[in-house]
């Protein structure tokens, strides 16, 4: 099992009361801290107002901030978890995430799901639709980024949805990666989200569940890829831990057999902030000793 690490960017008040200057710097050191760790990829959230209310505090846009960590980092890969699909144009997000791509010598993933803080929605002017809105949009968002990377010589994407779509759209490059750039759907739905990563996605990644909630969920994902002829194992699963889960923030034997139960459960890949990252390094060092203990790959 890989682990990945939310590298501080402010959405968590990691960075209440920090200048903005030195907030980044910090922010540059972590990710390449945890990169000469050995963790296997570097993440950041897609949030404009911190979490739970939204304050003053700075935040750092994702795909800005992401494309200069790609630029000062060499093995880790990078991604977003997840973009919230109504915020930008999808074929928009597949043009960024492919020059990404390329910037970061073929280290990029493109995680997305519906979008879900709704003070956000509304102070930066997108409305908030009802879920089963934002979950239509995701499936035709999907339907373009899919088009526009997808594999092979083509380079003109067409796809028509009722929220989304693009005619004879160029896209040249679509990146590094070969077939394509992984692309990761977020969520714990299993009706919508969970069938739109079986037929869009490389890997679903569901927030907060235990390893016990993972194992009772697996048969359900896997009969997901089952209903369209997928192959259940073709569909990788990850875990977006909580940063306030005490497992997870508190180093030693508790981690450790957290991690152990994650791996055991089947999960291939485990990303959280620790945000006492923030301040220091020792928590990143700790996570990686434990990771390590518990048998996860972390390269040397």
């Amino acid at each position: 099992m890989k682990v990945g690490v939310v590298v501080p960017q402010g959405w968590t008040g990691e960075y209440d009361g920090w200048e903005p200057a030195a907030a980044w710097a910090r922010t540059v050191a972590v990710a390449k801290e945890a990169e000469r760790l050995g963790f296997e990829s570097i993440w950041l959230f897609d949030h404009f107002h911190t979490v739970p209310q939204p304050t003053d505090e700075l935040t750092f846009e994702s795909f800005t901030a992401l494309a200069a960590l790609a630029a000062v980092t060499n093995r880790v890969r990078l991604g977003h978890i997840v973009i919230c699909n109504g915020y930008r144009n999808p074929a928009l997000v597949a043009k960024m995430i492919a020059t990404m791509d390329v910037i970061a010598g073929g280290r990029m993933e493109l995680g997305i799901g519906a979008g879900w803080k709704r003070d956000e929605w509304m102070a930066y002017g997108y409305g908030f639709p009802d879920t089963r809105e934002r979950l239509a949009s995701l499936a035709d968002g999907l339907g373009v980024i899919g088009a526009m990377l997808e594999p092979g010589r083509t380079t003109h994407a067409s796809f028509e949805g009722r929220h989304a779509h693009v005619k004879d759209a160029i896209n040249p490059p679509k990146g590094l990666q070969q077939p394509r750039i992984p692309i990761m759907v977020g969520g714990n739905g299993p009706n919508v989200t969970w069938r739109l990563a079986a037929r869009h996605a490389d890997e679903l990644n569901v927030d907060g569940m235990s390893p016990r909630e993972v194992r009772e969920a697996l048969p359900t994902i896997r009969s997901r890829c089952e209903e369209i002829g997928r192959d259940p194992d073709d569909l990788r699963v990850s875990v977006h831990v909580f940063w306030e889960d005490d497992a997870w923030r508190r180093s030693g034997a508790g981690r450790e057999e957290l991690l152990r139960d994650y791996a055991d459960a089947g999960v291939d890949r485990v990303i959280g902030l620790l945000q006492e990252s923030a301040g220091s390094d020792e928590p990143l060092a700790e996570l990686a000793s434990d990771a390590r203990a518990a048998g996860c790959a972390l390269a040397d």
